[in-house]
């Protein structure tokens, strides 16, 4: 159990219908009744409460929770407002909170870093939550959740049972060596190793997946100068990111759009025309835009339908 008692605002900034705020901690209690809510409602059951000031302002009308430790999701005390969600009523009622001597504001992450401290989260399902509340698609929900709920920590303690178990049959190997062991047993463990060490090789080669879900695959556009690449980049955002011109040349940078396709969340770079570079600016453009399509996940040319082929500076970029 923690030693000092934590609160913070647990939902979204912004003003809000309803906004939650979450203590944690031996006090939480403690804090709850001197914001005017003695009558301390049962655990897991909400109940309508007037919250004061010290001074005995009204703060607002508040549904609260509690959820005495161990089972809170911290496995502290655990107290719950759900607030007006207006700036001042939460303004006010921090003030209210750290008025009273008991409890000091959380640090980011605290109230996650306390349930795993008391044993109510592992570090593979601590980042799973922290992915699963900044999931913006719905691949990243589905990943995360899974994380969350222990399919990692699972796979890993899969690992490490394999691992106690092989590291007993080499140590027979070497404790009695002299005595007569089982025919086989070396090269049975000697298989088992091998499979063991394929399975963690994949599943390390294939953890790109998992961050290209988090992070975005990225997707470059490239080709020839005017070509189309930042239309093309338009008409799936559906707003002009891009400047259209059939001036040559008008994209010098990388021009970056996050989009959700599909419940996948996807990065769309729109890049710079190559070419033999008339400048240094355009040269750093082109020079960008090659880098970008090497490190992209699918790379998309756009080509000129009366040109013949693909240009020679473009054809290694998709080679």
């Amino acid at each position: 159990m923690s030693g000092d008692t934590i609160y913070a605002l647990s939902s979204g900034a912004g003003a809000a219908g309803v906004a939650v705020v979450r203590l944690s901690g031996p006090a939480a209690d403690a804090v709850l009744a001197d914001l005017g809510a003695s009558d301390l409602p049962p655990p897991r059951r909400a109940a309508l409460r007037t919250l004061v000031s010290v001074g005995g302002d009204t703060i607002d009308r508040a549904l609260v929770l509690r959820f005495p430790g161990p089972t809170s999701f911290t496995g502290d005390d655990v107290v719950e407002l759900h607030v007006h969600g207006g700036r001042a009523v939460l303004d006010t009622l921090f003030e209210a909170i750290a008025a009273t001597g008991r409890a000091r504001h959380a640090e980011p992450g605290e109230f996650t870093r306390r349930a795993f401290e008391n044993g109510k989260l592992d570090l593979t399902a601590a980042e799973g939550l922290s992915d699963l509340v900044a999931a913006q698609t719905d691949a990243q929900r589905r990943l995360a959740l899974r994380q969350y709920d222990g399919s990692l920590a699972n796979l890993y303690e899969g690992w490490r049972a394999r691992l106690v178990d092989l590291m007993g049959h080499a140590e027979a190997e070497i404790d009695f060596s002299d005595e007569e062991l089982p025919d086989g047993l070396k090269s049975r463990t000697d298989t088992r190793i091998g499979e063991l060490r394929g399975e963690i090789a994949a599943h390390l080669d294939d953890a790109t997946r998992g961050e290209q879900i988090r992070d975005g695959f990225p997707v470059a556009i490239v080709g020839a100068p005017n070509v189309g690449k930042s239309s093309i980049i338009n008409m799936l955002t559906d707003r002009d990111v891009a400047i259209v011109s059939d001036i040559a040349g008008t994209t010098r940078d990388v021009i970056e759009v996050r989009l959700d396709l599909g419940g996948y969340a996807v990065t769309i770079s729109d890049t710079a025309g190559i070419r033999a570079a008339g400048d240094r600016i355009e040269a750093e453009g082109v020079r960008r835009a090659e880098a970008r399509a090497a490190e992209a996940a699918l790379t998309l040319v756009v080509l000129d339908a009366t040109s013949d082929g693909i240009p020679d500076r473009i054809g290694p970029l998709i080679a």
